[in-house]
Order: C-alpha cells, then structure tokens, then sequence
C-alpha cells in the first residue's frame, strides 16, 4: 500500500499502573487467568522462521513459590536448530531492512496495544507464576514498563531518522540510518519480563533481524511475549526465540562472521566472557559488533544527618525488598548517620517484620520466592556470613522446603568494607553501616570506591548543600541517582536506564541513546548541478 506521507506516531504516555484493589475488575481477572495457567503444563517451543519447534529435550519450568508445581515444558534446540535460527535471521534481513519503517513500528504499536489490553492478563500472570512477582511488580514490568518501551521506542526512532545535516547552494545530504549489517544476538534475564521484550524488539524496530535467547527460567513469560509479537504481525524471521543453556547457543552466535551486535543485560560474569570472546574474534567478523550489556549493581543509599528518618526508612523497606531483591537497582548496601539509627532501625525492623512472605497468587504477600535453587543457595551463604561475622537486626532464615523462600533480611556490619556491602547478593538482603555524623564526606568516598558496580545509588538529605556535596562526590559512582527516593523504579521516558564501571555500558535502554546502537548511518550528497568544467577560479 503506497502511502506518501511523513508520518507522526502516536505521542506516547506512560501506560496507567492498575490497582488490583480488592474488589477491583483487574483483580478478578487476574485471578481468573491465574487459575486457567496454572492447571496448564505449556509447551515451550523455540521459534525459528516463524514455526514452532519442539525438540523433546525438555526441561521442566516450575514455580518458584512452589518448585513442585510444573509450569511447562522448555525445549531445548540443537546446535543445528541454533544455527537454523541465525540463517533465518540473515534470511529475512532484507525484507524487514527495506520495509518502510511505518510498517515496523506499526508491528511493536500493535504489540504494545495488545498488551495493554486483551493480553495484559497473561502476561502479568505468567510473570507472576513463572517469577515470583506479586500483582503489582508484575503489573509494573510485564504489563506498563514493556508497553512503555514498545510506544517510546516508535517515537524514539521517528525522531532519530529526522535528525539530518543541512545542506548548501546546489546539494542536498541526508543521513540513512540502516540496520547494521548482520543480526543481533540479544541475551536476556529472568527478573523483567519487559527487558526480555525490549532487548530484541529495540535492534528489530531500526531494521535488524535477531537471534534471541531468553533465561530460562523467565520462559513462560517470554513464551507470551513471542506469541503477542507474533499477533501483531511480526514476520517470520524477524525475531528467532531459542532456548538452551548460554554456553550452548551463545558460542555459536559468537562465532559467526555475521554477527553485528550483542544485546545483553544479566550477569557481570557472562557479560565480561561475551566481550572477551567477541575480541578474541574480532578478526572474523564482517564488521566490528556493537556490543551493549547491562550487568549487576551494588546499589547504595546514603544517608545525611538531615535526612527525613522515615522517608528513608521506607525507601531502604521498598528499595531493598520488592520482588524479593532481584533487581539490579535494589537497595543492596546503606550508609546510615549515629543521630539517626535508633529511629531508622526501629522503623526498618518494624516494617520487615510486618512484610507477608509466600505464594504471589496470594495477593496480600509482600514477597514471593527466589528464582531457583541455585539463587536460593546463593544467598543462603550469604546469610550463613551474615550470622559469622555481622548482626542481623531481622530475617537471616531460608527455607526451600515448599518454595525458594528466603527471608527479607537486615544486617548491621561492622566496617564498612564487609564482603556483603562489597558484593552483589541479588536477593532480599539490606546491608548497613552506620557512621559517625561528622563522618559525611569521608563516607561519600567509601561508598564511591567500595564496590566495582556503577548502577544506581541515591542520597537521603534535607541540607540542599550536602545534596551537592554527595551528588558531585558519587557522580561516577552511578548511572541512575536519585535525591531522597529508593534507587529503584525507573520510568521509560522519565528516567532512562543503565550504568558505568562494572554495571554495563551505559547505553541506557527506553531511550534514544540505546536505539542509535543499532543502526548504522549513511550519509548522501546529492549535488543537484553538478559542475560542467574541472577548472576552479582561483586558476584564472
């Protein structure tokens, strides 16, 4: 349909956080797809070129709340199935590179209406069955951030496209922002099911093809964001879902000569292993892969003496414990002033104590369960160093005979280089230090040097110049700050996202920033009369 127009998308809004009160309609239905997914044992095919494929290798994908209970069953590829999945790639490369860019976005609009409607519920339910999240975490990722990032992207890239340089007497130049050339590998985590949709549709939206490998525990939900994409017209090719452990799809994609462009966001580990094996490839690639990641975080929250005492208490209580800790901006260490701990700690212990733990299909629990095992063992150590060499003020139990349930835990440690105000935990453990009041700059230097991670971190202060002092002393020290908030939350469009140092590249994703990552520019000059003779003036 030829269509002659300079088109303007949809001015996009951040999508409105439903409720789920009691007695709402969104909590009833809810529910109701709750109950009709959870009696269900799903498939969970890989997709390539559009068909679905199930290998019979399977895995189990259980609940996190309760490990007995069996969601689905995840298919694993071959490695030929794998290598099938980056020749369809490159197959459909230069249909989708040619299509009018509408068309794309039109593709990812209608993505982001579905989910804000007829598809909200299964994505929100398959969020909360297969993660852990109770209605509100899931409602805030699966259903608004994910379709914030499918409207924001569209206008995002429409404004990308009409930056153009200016043109002199007799020329017209223009800028051709094309895929880059080959296809994208995006890797993504369990613990936002609005990432796993972000990560390969962002690279899709400016004309690249995509080989995705979703966590596999976050393969229920990711199973519904495959299949919303591909109910809104994704064409087969475009996006190639597969399954499998990283090593076994990973070192394949790696090492194809056609791989333009890693999309990461997980662990520091794996992200470091990534760069180091593009490198040590680097001069079998076509082009040089742009390579994007966001990685852990340490996240901080520091405290001055003229802190509102309860607005901080409240923030280290959200900021630390929603969705169980597994947020890479969780509040994960503290720094608190002498003046203000009785008051601080009173209100923190206080508020943990009175936190519901258990199913999320219970809708008055405050934290669900920890991934999986491995998560749960993980953090279990870190309680057992916990009780050796600190005081835990409240939690420090674990239990994994139902579920992965892991305590919401405080601990006060003695110095302020202690490993767990060092080291990512990545679960529902706030470490503290409470330092002296006269102590403030030489704290704003510890928490800057204390851990590798850049990612979010922010300052409790009601004195405007210690706001100042802390937000010049810790500019490095994180990628997103907030001034007297928890360091969690950001919004598509308001606070773009990522980190420095050990957190990623910083390329922050919900932004234009991420999207120019993934094209590759071309500058025209057409001379509209060119010149008739070789001769310049100056020889006359």
């Amino acid at each position: 349909m030829p269509v002659n127009a300079v088109f303007a998308p949809p001015t996009p809004v951040n999508e409105p956080v439903k409720s789920y009160a009691p007695g709402s309609p969104e909590r009833a239905s809810l529910k109701r797809e709750l109950q009709a997914m959870e009696g269900v044992q799903a498939s969970l095919p890989n997709v390539i070129a559009g068909e679905r494929i199930e290998t019979g290798n399977t895995r189990a994908v259980t609940m996190p709340c309760d490990h007995g209970h069996v969601l689905g069953h995840l298919h694993y590829p071959t490695a030929e199935q794998v290598t099938g999945a980056i020749q369809a790639a490159k197959h459909a490369a230069r249909d989708w590179a040619n299509a009018p860019w509408q068309d794309r976005a039109a593709v990812f609009l209608k993505a982001a209406e579905l989910a804000a409607g007829p598809w909200r519920d299964k994505l929100n339910a398959a969020t909360m069955l297969g993660q852990s999240k109770t209605c509100h975490q899931a409602e805030i990722d699966a259903a608004c951030e994910l379709i914030d990032f499918l409207r924001f992207n569209v206008t995002y890239a429409r404004d990308l496209m009409a930056q153009q340089p200016s043109s002199g007497d007799g020329v017209w130049n223009y800028v051709d922002h094309r895929p880059l050339e080959g296809f994208v590998f995006a890797i993504t985590p369990f613990n936002f099911t609005a990432i796993a949709c972000n990560l390969p549709t962002a690279p899709a939206l400016m004309g690249n093809t995509v080989v995705w490998k979703p966590s596999p525990t976050a393969a229920l939900s990711n199973q519904v964001v495959m299949d919303l994409l591909m109910a809104a017209g994704l064409p087969a090719g475009v996006i190639n879902l597969v399954h499998g452990e990283g090593a076994d799809v990973g070192d394949i994609a790696l090492a194809d000569r056609d791989l333009a462009g890693v999309h990461f966001t997980g662990s520091t580990a794996v992200f470091r292993h990534i760069l180091s094996t593009v490198g040590g490839n680097i001069a079998s690639y076509r082009s040089y892969p742009r390579v994007v990641g966001e990685t852990g975080g340490k996240d901080f929250v520091v405290a001055h003496p003229s802190a509102d005492a309860k607005a901080l208490t409240v923030a280290l209580a959200r900021g630390a414990f929603e969705f169980q800790g597994q947020k890479c901006s969780a509040a994960s260490r503290a720094y608190v002033p002498a003046s203000l701990w009785p008051e601080v700690s009173e209100g923190l212990v206080a508020a943990v104590e009175a936190m519901k733990q258990g199913d999320v299909r219970d809708f008055s629990n405050f934290l669900g369960a920890v991934i999986d095992q491995r998560s749960f063992d993980k953090i279990s150590g870190y309680l057992g160093a916990a009780h050796d060499s600190a005081k835990v003020l409240v939690g420090g139990q674990a239990d994994a005979s139902t579920g992965w349930f892991v305590q919401p835990t405080v601990v006060r440690v003695p110095e302020p280089g202690h490993r767990l105000m060092r080291e990512e935990i990545f679960g529902p453990v706030l470490s503290l230090y409470v330092y002296d009041d006269d102590r403030f700059a030489e704290t704003l230097q510890t928490v800057d040097a204390t851990s590798p991670y850049a990612l979010t971190g922010s300052i409790f202060a009601q004195d405007r110049v210690a706001v100042r002092q802390a937000a010049t002393a810790l500019r490095h020290a994180a990628g997103n700050f907030y001034i007297n908030d928890k360091p969690t939350g950001a919004v598509v469009g308001q606070q773009p996202f990522g980190g420095g140092r050990a957190s990623g590249t910083n390329d922050k994703a919900g932004a234009p920033w991420n999207l120019q990552r993934w094209t590759s520019p071309r500058t025209i000059k057409e001379t509209l009369c060119p010149p008739q003779d070789w001769r310049y003036p100056f020889l006359g």
